[in-house]
């Protein structure tokens, strides 16, 4: 009888565990609302995706640094390049790990932005932004 109650619960727990995965692609973009607070220069809504720890590069200029440091990084890029837009112009990845790529306009210059986040504890958190001015 134990055996059937371990064997049920097992099951339910694997199905429950793929269902989580297949909800965590179902249709949800975890790139919307990042652009959008990369567009608006709002970097303390966009460091809310920050991971604990990330990295941050700037004109090839690269930090390892807390959530903290990351943002005041970026508050500082948005009050030197005031965004004006941003929009992503490829995605890939695999349901644990993804990318984006995309061009922000700010400041009146164009830049190369790449976005890459992993999937950990139940939610995506931002591990590198690296923003490039475009020649």
């Amino acid at each position: 009888m134990n055996k059937v109650i371990v064997g049920a619960i097992l099951a339910v727990v694997a199905f429950l565990s793929g269902a989580k995965a297949l909800a965590q692609d179902s249709g949800y973009d975890v790139f919307n609302p990042i652009a959008k607070y990369l567009a608006k220069g709002d970097a303390d809504k966009l460091s809310a995706w920050f991971s604990d720890n990330l990295e941050v590069t700037i004109f090839s200029t690269s930090n390892d640094s807390s959530c903290n440091q990351a943002r005041q990084i970026i508050k500082s890029f948005f009050k030197s390049y005031t965004p004006r837009s941003f929009e992503i112009t490829h995605k890939a990845g695999r349901s644990n790990m993804k990318y984006a790529l995309g061009t922000l306009n700010a400041g009146g210059e164009l830049f190369n932005v790449t976005i890459f986040v992993s999937y950990k504890d139940s939610d995506y958190r931002i591990q590198h932004l690296k923003i490039e001015r475009i020649d």
